[in-house]
């Protein structure tokens, strides 16, 4: 429901009064996510479906320096997302350490 709200906001370019109580709720339970990933398993951090998490983290803090762009960059963090959400665990599980996939006994998703 936030990325819905604030990507609404942000892609209709709303008054950002109507937006920012969806953004503080996307950052706040991402946050949450993540950290939660990087205790379950520190290796999340190296495989690919953590890298670009941080990429897309990075993006995010484009906003503030290049809030011109909000559009574009938040496009290209919802591609990003689709790439690891629905792409192979190939993908998602490739260690940019160890050059090819590494699976844990504590993965619960795909």
């Amino acid at each position: 429901m936030g990325v819905v709200g604030a990507g609404g906001g942000i892609l209709m370019t709303a008054d950002k009064s109507l937006w920012l109580n969806y953004w503080y709720l996307t950052m706040a339970t991402g946050s949450l996510l993540m950290f939660w990933e990087i205790v379950r398993d520190w290796r999340w951090l190296i495989q690919l479906k953590g890298v670009l998490t941080l990429v897309k983290l990075g993006l995010l803090c484009l906003f503030i320096p290049l809030a011109n762009y909000k559009p574009e960059l938040l496009v290209l963090v919802l591609l990003l997302s689709v790439l690891v959400s629905h792409g192979p665990s190939a993908l998602r599980h490739y260690s940019i350490v160890h050059r090819r996939p590494i699976n844990t006994r504590k993965e619960i998703k795909g």
